[in-house]
Formats: C-alpha cells, sequence, structure tokens
C-alpha cells in the first residue's frame, strides 16, 4: 500500500491520501481526542504528540500539527497508524455514527443557491488542498462559513474567504454584502 503525502496552503497541515475511500461521502472534523470518539482512526492519530486537529474527506485525511514541531518527526509515525488501519480494514468510522451536517434544512432560495454554489465550485477545490468549507448561515446579507481540516487556520484561507468566495457568491447572488468564517 502506497500513502501519498502532500503540502497544504496551511503549513501546520499535511494531507494524506491512502488511494481509496476514507470516508466515501461525507466529512468529519475533529479537534481533540475527546471530539473523535466515533472514529478509531481519528483517536489513534490524535495519540501522536503535537497533533491539534484531524479531517477527514471522501479519499484523504489532513492532520493539523502544534508550530513546534518539524513534519519530519511525525510523518512517519502518522503513515504507519494510517497504513495500519486500512491494511487491516479496519473502520473509520464506528457503526451508527451519523452523518454530520452543519446546517439545518431550510427552504430558503436564496440559501439553496449559495449551498449549491459552494458545493459545485468551492468545496472541490478546497478538498484539493486538504480542506473543506460548509455553510453554517445566512443572515443580513452575510454568509457564515466554517472551515474545516487544512482551512481551519490557514494563513491564506482569509484572502481565499475574501477575494475568492466572496467574489464569486456576490457575482451570483447580488444580495450578498460579505463571507465570515465562523
Amino acid at each position: 500500500m502506497f500513502i501519498q503525502t502532500e503540502a497544504t496552503p496551511n503549513p501546520m497541515t499535511l494531507k494524506f491520501s491512502p488511494g481509496m475511500d476514507v470516508l466515501g461521502e461525507g466529512t468529519r472534523f475533529y479537534t481533540n481526542l475527546d471530539a473523535a470518539a466515533e472514529s478509531p482512526l481519528a483517536q489513534e492519530l490524535f495519540k501522536v504528540d503535537g497533533v491539534t486537529a484531524i479531517f477527514l474527506g471522501a479519499d484523504f485525511i489532513t492532520v493539523t500539527k502544534i508550530a513546534d514541531l518539524e513534519w519530519s518527526l511525525l510523518k512517519a509515525k502518522l503513515l504507519a497508524i494510517i497504513m495500519d488501519f486500512f491494511v487491516e480494514k479496519r473502520p473509520v468510522l464506528l457503526q451508527g455514527s451519523k452523518k454530520s451536517e452543519a446546517s439545518t434544512e431550510n427552504n430558503d432560495p436564496l440559501i439553496a443557491q449559495i449551498k449549491e454554489l459552494l458545493e459545485t465550485r468551492v468545496r472541490p477545490s478546497v478538498a484539493m488542498d486538504g480542506g473543506d468549507i460548509i455553510f453554517h448561515s445566512f443572515e443580513n446579507g452575510i454568509v457564515r462559513l466554517e472551515m474545516h481540516g487544512s482551512c481551519s487556520g490557514c494563513p491564506s484561507s482569509t484572502i481565499t474567504l475574501k477575494n475568492g468566495i466572496e467574489n464569486m457568491l456576490k457575482h451570483y447572488i447580488p444580495e450578498i454584502e460579505s463571507v465570515e468564517a465562523v
């Protein structure tokens, strides 16, 4: 088994691609061991000193570390854990884990349009960098988005949010005044 690793725009995160489905569909983002109770894989990764967040995507895993440690000290340990999980065909999520969704259903056509634009134009490219952006809310002209994986804490995420996502959403939906991270 070969696990590809890729640098992300966030120097504190590294993307691991095992060449097979991780979640298949949906995403999960954990910021500590307790929050990762539904994922044996995330729990094992959190046991490595210096790991601060785990993002599970369709076919990749993004790990965030503390600034003081070099990837050269963590990478081999993380690769071994990920490889063991997939070679042993252990479950990434425990049975009965519910699909996560950041927002509740809403019949507002503007919200539906925002979600559609995010789903088709933003999330695929953000996933290539090991992250995810999920709709949180739309109120008084302000779109609020959750940043996960490599997007969370990334130095360039503010530029991406304002210059990329905000401009694109404003182009298609004039009612949008700004986009903010939650």
